[in-house]
């Protein structure tokens, strides 16, 4: 049973510290793996949109003025409070997403990890300070917080994706408007408690849920006192937003979509590779951006690691997180219908299933599935390697010609992530460094790491976060010339 004490969902706006009803009445929020109802959620509209700005415009002089040693306390102990509550958390998310409690609990772990990196960013001073070259000034450098910005989040990770936005943005001193997604609200609202309990200011954060994403958003890219976008989402609607950012020339960080391959040579380790794989392929059912998308394993290995590879995941327990299983179900039963095509057309042009693990009748369950594809299956003749797939399935393809593998793994107009496993080390790397992608795991099926720089070449986004960038995409440099006397 989902512990939805004190969280009050039905006043789940939060604008200045205050619950409010939202302005369209109230959303269903409902258990994929069963469909049973979670929640009814307040259903924020435009006004709702508009006050959550009054308010973080209201409160943002005086929480740049903070203290960065003040707003770092307030962080830490958001971390503090995320790892107490960390079951329960996980539990939201498990209900409303569907993921495994065990992956919902390694979420929670991740997304308070953004809230300790950056309280210990948020101390340390950015900006220099020089004489010019030639001489008669001295050169100040600042950095400054860009102001109120608005930050929409997708129903994946809903607590890691929250986090790993609003920790820097508080960091630099900018104050937040966040939209989360429609279908996973309650662990955004949950998280809202917990910044209150931390010390967060009122206004510094407000939340509007919403079934209207794009009145929403849009009412904060026409407001000129929003003067930052983050976006995480699909490749389509964050061009839709950086169209608009343009408009009125707003700072954007988009995280968008990825086509991760995972490439195996014949030298790999195939049980570490296998292990990769089960992390980076199935891992909250593949609904990841960061997803190993498509499989490239040398034409030596490719036999014995796809019966591997499929003996682990027939192994997978898949149906609801209450019932401890290893994988949960897809987000909809769109999202069934869109993997299932893409599987149901591939094998009609000449791939074929080798493994599958049984699912539940009930709920929005696709098989955890390894599909072979021909040797001369690509990107730009394959639907399913030019997809992102979102789901628990592995296409595997045959390769001996590393050139050849290396010019269709960059085929893709995505490039967020990508996977090498490589008995020799420096070979691994140097593919890693033939790969159009932003991050690469090597010999490893995880990428993500609050101290590194997340995000993507091509068409997977603009902007990093986490690490110091993550902190300096909410900043804005300021140069002050300061005339020195004596022109020393």
């Amino acid at each position: 049973m989902t512990d939805l004490s004190g969280l009050n969902p039905e006043r789940g706006v939060v604008i200045a510290g205050r619950r409010r009803k939202g302005g369209s009445g109230l959303f269903d929020v409902d258990d994929p793996a069963t469909g049973a109802h979670l929640a009814a959620v307040a259903d924020g509209d435009r006004r709702d949109a508009l006050a959550a700005v009054d308010a973080a415009a209201a409160a943002f002089d005086p929480w740049r003025r903070t203290p960065g040693r003040t707003r770092s306390e307030v962080l830490r102990r958001v971390f503090e409070l995320m790892v107490r509550d960390a079951d329960r958390l996980a539990g939201l998310i498990a209900a409303e997403n569907g993921k495994s409690l065990a992956d919902a609990r390694g979420e929670v772990v991740y997304a308070a990890e953004f809230f300790r990196w950056f309280a210990e960013e948020a101390a340390r001073s950015g900006g220099s300070y020089g004489p010019s070259p030639a001489g008669g000034t001295r050169t100040l450098v600042t950095e400054r917080p860009v102001g109120v910005a608005a930050l929409v989040t997708p129903w994946n990770f809903p607590a890691a994706m929250a986090a790993r936005k609003i920790a820097p943005a508080l960091a630099a001193g900018c104050t937040v408007v966040l939209k989360p997604a429609a279908e996973t609200p309650l662990t955004a609202i949950a998280l809202l408690d917990l910044l209150a309990e931390a010390g967060v200011p009122d206004g510094v954060v407000n939340l509007v849920p919403t079934t209207d994403p794009a009145g929403v958003v849009e009412a904060w890219l026409a407001d000129p006192r929003v003067r930052k976008i983050s976006f995480t989402g699909s490749t389509r609607v964050g061009q839709l937003l950086l169209r608009r950012a343009a408009d009125r020339i707003v700072n954007a960080s988009m995280e968008l979509g990825g086509n991760a391959p995972f490439v195996v040579t014949e030298d790999a380790d195939l049980e570490a590779a296998v292990d990769g794989a089960m992390v980076a392929k199935f891992r909250g059912g593949g609904q990841a951006c960061t997803a190993a998308n498509r499989f490239y394993v040398h034409q030596e290995v490719v036999e014995r690691f796809t019966a591997l590879l499929g003996a682990r995941l027939e192994a997978l327990a898949v149906g609801p997180a209450s019932a401890g299983s290893d994988i949960g179900p897809l987000i909809s039963a769109k999202a069934v219908g869109t993997v299932g095509g893409l599987v149901d057309r591939a094998v009609a042009a000449g791939a074929w299933i080798t493994h599958r693990a049984p699912v539940p009748s009930d709920g929005y369950f696709y098989p955890p599935t390894a599909l072979r594809l021909p040797d001369s299956a690509s990107v730009p003749t394959t639907e399913i390697l030019g997809t992102e797939i979102f789901g628990p399935v592995a296409p595997i393809v045959a390769w001996t010609d590393e050139d050849a593998m290396l010019r269709d793994a960059n085929a893709s107009e995505l490039g967020l992530a990508a996977y090498v496993y490589a008995g020799d080390l420096a070979r691994a790397v140097r593919i890693g460094e033939e790969l159009e992608a932003g991050m690469i795991g090597v010999n490893r099926g995880l990428v993500s790491d609050p101290s590194a720089p997340f995000g993507g070449m091509k068409q997977s986004g603009i902007g990093r976060e986490g690490a110091r960038v993550g902190l300096e995409e909410f900043t804005e440099t300021q140069y002050l010339s300061v005339d020195w006397p004596n022109g020393r």
